[in-house]
C-alpha cells in the first residue's frame, strides 16, 4: 500500500487488545467525518465532548451503548477527523460494531479495515509526530519494564527528536556559511579560519557522541541483553538461572547432563531486560541427543551479547575450561563465574580468588544466593548500561546506524577542516551527508520502504 493511499482512505479498527475486556474502543479516521456522524447517530457531535449514545444497527436495533468522542482534524491523534466509540469489550459486540461502521457510506467511499500502525502512520504523515516519536508509540505499548516505559515516554514526548534536531540545525548553520563561501569565491574569505570551523566541528562531534552514548543505553532498555550460561555439565548453570529468575524454571539434579536443550527466561535487572539462556553442558559425548543439545549450545554462544562461563569452584577442571574458553567468540564479553563457593572454607576461597584475580570474574553460590548482586552489577556494566539520574530515551538499531553514519561524515569533515579552503566543496558534502543521516531518524529524509517496514510492526488499531 502506498503512502498516498494511507493519506486518503477512511479507515476503522478495534483499538483495544484482542479478547474479552470491560471496555472496547473502535477508532475511525478520515479527512471529514461530519456526514458520517450524521448518518450514524442522526445528529451532530461537538468536537471534544463525550456523548452517551446507543450504537445502532441499520434497522435501529442497538448493537451496544457507550461513549462517542469526536476529534476534529487537525487537532486529533492522526491529524484527520477521528471518531472513537467506547463500548463494552466483548469480541462479538466489537465485531458487530465494526461491521456496522463498514456499512455506512462516507461521501462516495466506504471505510476499510486499517492496516497495522496505520493510525500512527497518518499522525506521522500529517505532521502530528515525527518518525522517532511514532516508533516510541509502539515501544511504549511493548515496554516490558517501568524503566522501558519511562524511556519510551521520553521519546514520545520528543526529547530524543529535540536533541537530534538541535544538532541538525547546528550542522545546517555551518553548511549555510560554507555554501555562501562557495557561491561567492571572489570574496576571498578564508572560511575555515574566519569561522572557526575546527572548534565548531569539535563541539558538534561532542554533542553527537553524547546523543550516541545515551542512545546505546536506550537500545539496551528496548532490546535487552542476550546472556548465555555456558560451561561443563553440573557446574550449576540451571541453578544460576533459577536464582536469577527467582523461580524454578529449569530442572536441577546432581546428574551431569540433565539439561539437554536450551531454556530461555527473561528477567529484569534495574529495568533492563535480560534474555538468559541455559544451555546443555559442554563436553565430549557419544550420546546422540546430548550431542544435538551441545551443538545448540554453541549456536547460542555464537549469538550472545554476554557469556557467563560457569566453573565449579570446588572441583575446577582447568584443561576442560580452557578448551571451552578457546572456542568462545573472540569479540563477545565473557564473565568467568566460579559457582558453589558455599562448598569451600575461607582459606580455600581466598586461594581461589588469589589465583583468579582478573577482570570480569565473579565468585558466587547460586544455591546459597551468594554473590548474585556482584554478578548483576558486572552484567549491567559490561552490557553498557550506566546508572544515571536522567532516564535515557529508547532507541532502535536504525537510530544507532544513522547516528554512527552521521559521526563518520562529521569526522571526515573535521579532517578536511584542518586543511585549507581548497577542500571546501568536500567539506560541504560531508556536512550534507551528516545532516541527511540525522534527518533519517526523525523521518525528514526517509524512504517509503522504510516507513512501510516500521509501521507494519505496529498493532492494528494504533
Amino acid at each position: 500500500m502506498s503512502v498516498l493511499q494511507f493519506r486518503s482512505d477512511p479507515i476503522v479498527a478495534i483499538a483495544t487488545a484482542p479478547g474479552r475486556g470491560g471496555i472496547g474502543v473502535v477508532r475511525i479516521s478520515a479527512k471529514d467525518l461530519s456526514s458520517y456522524i450524521q448518518a450514524f447517530f442522526k445528529r451532530d457531535l461537538r468536537p471534544r465532548h463525550a456523548y452517551y449514545l446507543p450504537f445502532n444497527d441499520a434497522d435501529g436495533t442497538a448493537i451496544d451503548e457507550g461513549i462517542a468522542l469526536y476529534f476534529k482534524g487537525p487537532h486529533s491523534y492522526t491529524g484527520e477527523d477521528v471518531l472513537e466509540l467506547q463500548g463494552h469489550g466483548g469480541p462479538a459486540v466489537l465485531k458487530r460494531l465494526i461491521k456496522r461502521c463498514l456499512e455506512i457510506p462516507l461521501a462516495d467511499q466506504r471505510l476499510r479495515p486499517a492496516e497495522p500502525g496505520e493510525f500512527t502512520q497518518r499522525a506521522f504523515l500529517n505532521g502530528r509526530l515525527d518518525l522517532a516519536q511514532a516508533e516510541a508509540v509502539a515501544d511504549l505499548i511493548d515496554a516490558s519494564s517501568e524503566s522501558a516505559a519511562r524511556s519510551a515516554m521520553a521519546s514520545l514526548s520528543g526529547e530524543f527528536s529535540r536533541l537530534v534536531n538541535d544538532l541538525a540545525d547546528s550542522i545546517v548553520y555551518l553548511r549555510m556559511l560554507v555554501e555562501a563561501t562557495l557561491d561567492f569565491p571572489e570574496e576571498e574569505i578564508e572560511f575555515l579560519e574566519k569561522y572557526d570551523a575546527v572548534p565548531q566541528l569539535e563541539a558538534l562531534r561532542a554533542k553527537l557522541q553524547l546523543i550516541l552514548d545515551i542512545s546505546k543505553q536506550g537500545m539496551i532498555l528496548r532490546e535487552g541483553v542476550h546472556v548465555v550460561l555456558a560451561g561443563q555439565p553440573n557446574v550449576g548453570k540451571s541453578s544460576l538461572l533459577n536464582a536469577l529468575a527467582g523461580d524454578e524454571v529449569a530442572i536441577v539434579t546432581p546428574i551431569a547432563g540433565t539439561t539437554r536443550d536450551r531454556v530461555v527466561q527473561q528477567i529484569h535487572l534495574q529495568g533492563v531486560p535480560l534474555h538468559i539462556v541455559d544451555t546443555a553442558g559442554l563436553r565430549e559425548t557419544e550420546d546422540t541427543v546430548e550431542s544435538i543439545g551441545i551443538e545448540r549450545s554453541w549456536a547460542e554462544i555464537a549469538k550472545a551479547d554476554v557469556i557467563l562461563h560457569l566453573q565449579d569452584a570446588a572441583e575446577p577442571d582447568l584443561d576442560a575450561n580452557q578448551d571451552i574458553l578457546n572456542n568462545m567468540p573472540p569479540k563477545t564479553p565473557v564473565i568467568t563465574v566460579f559457582n558453589k563457593i558455599d562448598l569451600l572454607d575461607d582459606a580455600s576461597l581466598n586461594q581461589l580468588k588469589a589465583r583468579n584475580a582478573k577482570q570480569n570474574t565473579v565468585f558466587l553460590s547460586a544455591k546459597a544466593q551468594l554473590g548474585l548482586a556482584e554478578l548483576s552489577e558486572l552484567l549491567l556494566s559490561i552490557a553498557g548500561l550506566q546508572v544515571q539520574q536522567e532516564t535515557p530515551w529508547l532507541a532502535r538499531e536504525r537510530h544507532l546506524r544513522a547516528l554512527n553514519e552521521s559521526m563518520i561524515h562529521l569526522n571526515q569533515a573535521y579532517e578536511f577542516a584542518q586543511q585549507d579552503d581548497r577542500v571546501l566543496d568536500l567539506f560541504a558534502e560531508e556536512l550534507r551527508l551528516s545532516h541527511e543521516a540525522l534527518n533519517s531518524i526523525t523521518g525528514e529524509f526517509t524512504s517509503d520502504d522504510l516507513l512501510g517496514e516500521i509501521f507494519s510492526s505496529f498493532c492494528i488499531g494504533k
